[in-house]
């Protein structure tokens, strides 16, 4: 970095360019900073690149203006950057849009000697084969031991459980989207995107093959890739997205040919898959959101481009990376609804509507009674989503929280404890009795609501809910349907006038309580262990209509009733898709942990504090244990902050106008603007989880690792390229730059051979004990392998 450092902030006495070489190759394509026509004064010292300078004795038809603009293509031109453009007057003719534009990149990463077409080739060649290789490798470390161990991992249980689900297309809840379970192992892929994203970025293979040995000896990917989760698949649609983005950025000098419809079109492709596995990937659709914000930007500052073409490149846009994405996004969420067509597990976080589409469910094709009469056995669904069913079982609420009553709660599964009977609030007849006419439950009435399987009574009082201050409790009260005058409730329809009849499915109902006037409703929260983390029940006292103080009567069994059949409750595509996204919300925000589960918090992560055990807990078990492999997770914590310092040194010298000669201003360029890419990706898939309310565990950083050590390979191959540079000997400096750059590769894989077995997995004592295979590797006390 002092080497790097001094070098950027040296000013150069004398840097005028010689004269432009007369050949059509690349150095004659790409002019230095400074651009001196023959016969023409020299700049004066300390001359500003800041804005627009136009050099006065120039003819105005060879009038010459320097700018910051767009980076160059390579790095990703809608992010900040700065090139200089050669553009002639209006007077004169049509000039090249952008000279130089990978210049200074392109001279740093080749001698200044022109290769030969020879050389060249057999650079591509070795290009592919280390593409080649570096894949092989990604394969061949996450597929080695594949089967072991022999039993479920982790989160296998849910996402193997799901697989079976669709294939009996069976229909279950999960808190993501479907994408991820319909695909298989992705995370070898990996490796190969963020080597390829880094060569386009850097233009050098060492910084590549640093990226590529960093995510390949990390134990962390590799543990990940080795289970039915969704991580890695997450982390291919999000590297998938990055590569797009970067090599249609490497297509801006030919807008709208072939290449550069392509992969804008796979980079909408790619936003899509990331966002139908997680919603995290709405941080990767962020980042090329704002890449291409900026790229329309410097579009838009280019007066050389009609507005017909502004106008074409705007709905290029808008078609392949909004369009395309959505309509991809939904599709994904149609074939995960029609191949799902059967009823199962998940059926109760939705609402009676959708699950009439069911086969299966007792709402598919059913025909039951139209209006609610007394003596009917119901359900009474919450309409606010994932509340769930009134319920009640045969528990009591343990000493101190209230009555010791019969629980109240509700439940989202279907269960014979949600049956009720409902009744009226002054006789204890049977109303099913073919003696009695039938009796309709009507708008205004009081009525009681006897749970079926312990013949007790809704009921509240005046003592305090389980969990919500100020709210009353609701409990089961009573012996054989007998109970006091706390068990009567005032049955309201929402915008309804009394003496209206009550729709079974379609009336939105409150429950007032008689005697305390309370509303019943769900606050949402898990009531602990002895109430089964279920969903607590209360009465408040606030009368405001809300969802959760609202329900509907879904099962209804009366055999005095005629029936109807409910095919038209069936909602359309855009119902579904509505409520699947509210349900999925709800359920992300009310996620808890598990026994035993090791959640973390953010600050945890890029310092690798605390691993997650995927397996096994003594010596005698097969131990799997999450953790990244320290030395690449903490080379990349030392990276960001030197890339901090020494990125903030490079800018502040640019901003300056120091000389700097053409192979330093290139590393510049590509520290500070391929550099700057992936510090973007790692801010915005690592810092919004500290505003998140959910519960996190540590895998939720792995799609930031993937960024953080991508710029750990730009990083250092560029300071290493700076300090060799400043030696006289080129010899010298190749050596040096090729030292370092080996010693990270080989430090990074023996720290693999030291750490593998906790993504192999490991059969032994702990690591406290000195006969374990990891013994004198627990570094930090709170890693518990």
């Amino acid at each position: 970095m002092l080497c790097a450092s001094g070098r950027l902030l040296a000013a150069r006495a004398a840097t005028s360019l010689p004269a432009p070489p007369r050949g059509r190759g690349p150095a004659g394509r790409h002019p230095r900073r400074e651009l001196h026509f023959p016969g023409q004064p020299g700049p004066p010292p300390g001359d500003s690149l800041a804005g627009q300078q136009t050099r006065q004795s120039a003819s105005p038809h060879r009038r010459v203006i320097l700018r910051w603009g767009r980076m160059p293509p390579a790095v990703g031109r809608g992010l900040a950057g700065a090139e200089l453009r050669l553009r002639r007057s209006r007077c004169g003719p049509r000039a090249g849009r952008a000279v130089g534009r990978d210049g200074a990149i392109q001279a740093a990463a080749r001698s200044p000697k022109r290769p030969s077409p020879g050389s060249r080739r057999f650079e591509g060649t070795g290009r592919q084969a280390l593409l080649v290789l570096v894949t092989l490798l990604s394969f061949a470390t996450r597929f080695h031991r594949l089967d072991q161990p022999p039993h479920i991992c982790w989160d296998e249980t849910h996402f193997g459980k799901m697989g079976s689900y669709y294939i009996n297309r069976t229909f279950f809840f999960d808190v993501h989207p479907p994408l991820g379970k319909l695909c298989a192992f992705l995370g070898s892929c990996l490796v190969p995107f963020a080597y390829l994203i880094v060569l386009d970025l850097s233009k050098s293979l060492p910084a590549a093959l640093v990226t590529a040995a960093l995510l390949t000896f990390d134990t962390g990917c590799l543990t990940l890739s080795q289970y039915i989760l969704l991580d890695p698949i997450l982390m291919f649609f999000i590297l998938a997205a990055m590569l797009s983005m970067v090599k249609y950025n490497s297509c801006a000098n030919r807008p709208f040919s072939a290449p550069w419809w392509f992969w804008l079109s796979l980079t909408g492709i790619s936003l899509a898959g990331a966002l139908g596995v997680k919603f995290v990937g709405l941080f990767i659709i962020l980042q090329v959101g704002l890449n291409t914000i900026a790229d329309l930007w410097h579009l838009f500052g280019d007066l050389s481009l009609s507005l017909v073409t502004m106008g074409k490149h705007l709905i290029a846009r808008i078609l392949c990376l909004i369009v395309l994405p959505l309509a991809l996004y939904m599709a994904i969420f149609a074939v995960h609804i029609m191949v799902l067509s059967k009823s199962g597990p998940g059926d109760g976080f939705f609402s009676s509507a959708f699950q009439a589409r069911l086969s299966g469910n007792n709402l598919h094709n059913a025909s039951i009674p139209e209006h609610l009469a007394y003596g009917s056995v119901i359900t009474v669904k919450n309409l606010r989503m994932a509340i769930g069913y009134l319920h009640s079982h045969r528990h009591l609420y343990p000493e101190g929280i209230g009555a010791r009553q019969q629980q109240v709660t509700t439940y989202l599964h279907k269960d014979y404890n949600n049956l009720w009977i409902i009744k009226k609030h002054n006789t204890n007849s049977d109303p099913l009795d073919p003696s009695f006419p039938v009796e309709f439950v009507r708008h205004g009435d009081i009525i009681r609501l006897e749970h079926k399987e312990t013949s007790r009574n809704l009921h509240s009082h005046y003592h305090e809910a389980p969990l919500t201050r100020k709210h009353f409790q609701v409990t089961g009260y009573g012996i054989n349907g007998t109970g006091d005058s706390n068990d009567f409730w005032r049955i309201e329809v929402v915008n309804r006038k009394f003496g209206n009849r009550i729709k079974v499915l379609r009336s939105r109902i409150r429950l007032i309580h008689m005697v305390t006037g309370c509303v019943l409703g769900s606050s949402g929260k898990i009531l602990p262990k002895w109430g089964w983390e279920q969903l607590e029940v209360t009465c408040t006292p606030y009368l405001k209509q809300t969802l959760n103080s609202i329900w509907n009567v879904e099962d209804h069994i009366n055999p005095k009733l005629p029936n109807i059949s409910l095919d038209v409750l069936q909602p359309s595509f855009p119902e579904i898709l509505l409520e699947s996204h509210m349900v999925m919300i709800r359920g992300n925000n009310g996620l808890k942990p598990k026994d035993n589960d090791f959640t973390s918090k953010p600050w945890h992560w890029p310092i690798n504090y605390q691993g997650l055990r995927f397996s096994g807990a003594n010596g005698t078990d097969f131990r799997v244990y999450l953790l990244g492999n320290p030395v690449v997770w903490w080379l990349n914590l030392v990276s960001i902050a030197l890339y901090l310092v020494s990125g903030g040194v490079a800018a502040i010298a640019m901003q300056r106008g120091a000389q700097l000669s053409t192979e330093v201003e290139g590393l510049t360029r590509i520290l500070l603007q391929g550099g700057g890419q992936v510090l973007l990706g790692w801010m915005l898939h690592y810092f919004p989880f500290f505003l998140m309310g959910r519960i996190l565990y540590f895998h939720h950083y792995f799609p930031a690792m993937l960024f953080s050590s991508m710029l750990t390979g730009i990083l250092w191959d560029t300071l290493l390229r700076l300090c060799a540079g400043s030696l006289a000997s080129t010899s010298l400096a190749r050596g040096i730059h090729a030292v370092g750059i080996l010693s990270l590769l080989l430090g990074t894989a023996y720290s693999f051979y030291l750490f593998h077995p906790l993504a192999y997995g490991m059969i032994g004592p702990l690591a406290q004990d000195p006969k374990s295979p990891m013994a004198g590797l627990r570094w930090l006390e709170s890693w518990e392998f």
